[in-house]
């Protein structure tokens, strides 16, 4: 038999359900967080909505710090850009009300309390680094709604039962080192590993405010976290094609890396017959496309890449005899991912009895799928409908820092149109008006969430 006080918990979790299925939004919230103070009145409130020029404006402020001319962004983590970028995002984050600070692996975070003392924070956030040369919304988007979802709070004086937590998560892009060392899965091992910047993680972390002697205190345990949302532009192009406003995300692929060093014997070019040759580039030619054949001949939603390939000693007139690339798997499914990997290194065993040479595969990068909290992925959905917004639940084919925080608390994705479903280059494009769609999505999503959680 239920106790009164999980009576009333019942109760009030059902009625918000109920207010969000009919499309009522924020109509369960307190009158503060309607952007009014109470009144009379028949017809339903409306959900308050972010300062979309505010907003808009802090999003083109990052183009100051790494924006390219061709419209992109080159802002690898801990490089110049990135950190006076970081500078700019801290700023916007005191401009909201947010207490800040630098956690001990360099993520920015703010915070603003709740009413309820002893609750955990909800957090919801991004990452700011970019790719080599690459697109100015892939982390960025979700990054700056994250801040303007709390200066909307403040500006409409909502008291959250939770405190809520903005959070900018360091090197998203070389490896979720960030949020993985948030999470406690990052290895000491890896503070020796070279950024794209050039520096190492160690030397990295150090330069942007973390203190790599002390990660244990930016670990977060399960528990510690109530709830973790991520907005993000989808990076494919599933939305923009069907037409759809927001893709509610069911689950987070897999990620497996492997570096592969193909050995064959260097000789020279004009005195060595065909028949002689161990050609360490002609059999990772062949390991390129025994790859997509293997990954492309199973059916499924899995993918398989070889994106780098490095020969040596890289001479025209010597045969190659070292070669080194990359593997990178991804699925929902780790059975799928490991299949797929034994068949490949099968294939390379064939290759390499057939070229003289030899095939060696190094793991460096194993991220688990994530799957993304039922009910959370109810509550977006639910936040979007009252917003008018059309709706599609999905994978995503990317990784995300809220795979990491899935080790730790449920967590939700809101994912916005890609247009074209260009990614990671100069001509990554969201519209603007599907960026503000996402940061009003986030705010009701957060809104709720505080409502729901117990």
């Amino acid at each position: 038999m239920l106790d009164e006080r999980s009576q009333d918990e019942l109760n009030r979790r059902e009625f918000s359900r109920r207010m969000l299925a009919l499309g009522a939004g924020a109509a369960f919230l307190p009158a503060a967080a309607l952007g009014r103070r109470g009144g009379g009145g028949s017809h339903a409130p409306n959900p308050i909505r972010i300062d979309r020029q505010r907003f808009l404006r802090s999003f083109n402020g990052l183009d100051d710090f790494g924006g390219t001319p061709d419209g992109g962004a080159h802002r690898p983590a801990y490089s110049e850009a990135d950190r006076e970028a970081r500078g700019y995002v801290l700023e916007l984050m005191r401009a909201a009300g947010l207490e800040t600070r630098v956690d001990a692996a360099g993520n920015l975070l703010g915070r603003r309390d709740g009413t309820e003392a002893g609750r955990a924070p909800i957090m919801f956030g991004s990452h700011i680094d970019s790719v080599l040369r690459g697109g100015r919304y892939d982390g960025p988007v979700g990054s700056i709604a994250a801040v303007e979802v709390a200066h909307t709070l403040a500006d409409h004086d909502v008291a959250t039962r939770h405190p809520v937590e903005v959070v900018v998560f360091q090197n998203e892009e070389g490896g979720l080192y960030g949020s993985r060392m948030m999470n406690g899965e990052f290895s000491r091992d890896e503070l020796t590993i070279e950024a794209s910047s050039g520096y190492t993680i160690e030397e990295g972390t150090r330069l942007i405010g973390g203190d790599p002697d002390r990660l244990e205190e930016a670990v977060r345990r399960p528990g510690d976290v109530a709830a973790f949302l991520e907005l993000h532009i989808e990076q494919g192009s599933v939305l923009y094609d069907r037409g759809l406003d927001v893709g509610v995300v069911e689950g987070i692929v897999g990620i497996r890396w492997w570096d592969v060093e193909v050995t064959g014997f260097a000789n020279h070019a004009g005195t060595t017959p065909m028949d002689a040759r161990q050609d360490a580039l002609l059999a990772a030619a062949r390991y390129v496309e025994a790859v997509n054949r293997i990954v492309r001949r199973r059916p499924g939603t899995h993918v398989g890449t070889v994106g780098r390939i490095d020969a040596e000693p890289g001479a025209p007139n010597v045969i190659p005899g070292r070669v080194t690339a990359s593997l990178e798997l991804r699925d929902l499914r780790m059975e799928t991912i490991a299949e797929l990997h034994e068949e490949i290194r099968a294939a390379t065993r064939q290759i390499g009895s057939e070229t003289g040479t030899e095939f060696s595969f190094e793991l460096t990068v194993d991220l688990d799928p994530a799957p993304v909290d039922d009910e959370i992925q109810e509550l977006v959905d639910a936040s979007a409908q009252a917003l008018e917004l059309t709706t599609l639940r999905m994978p995503s084919g990317a990784g995300h820092d809220a795979q990491s925080m899935a080790r730790i608390a449920p967590i939700g994705m809101i994912f916005v149109p890609s247009v074209g479903g260009v990614s990671h280059s100069p001509e990554e494009y969201t519209r603007d008006e599907d960026m503000v769609n996402g940061a009003n999505v986030l705010l009701g999503s957060v809104l709720a969430l505080d409502a729901e959680l117990s």
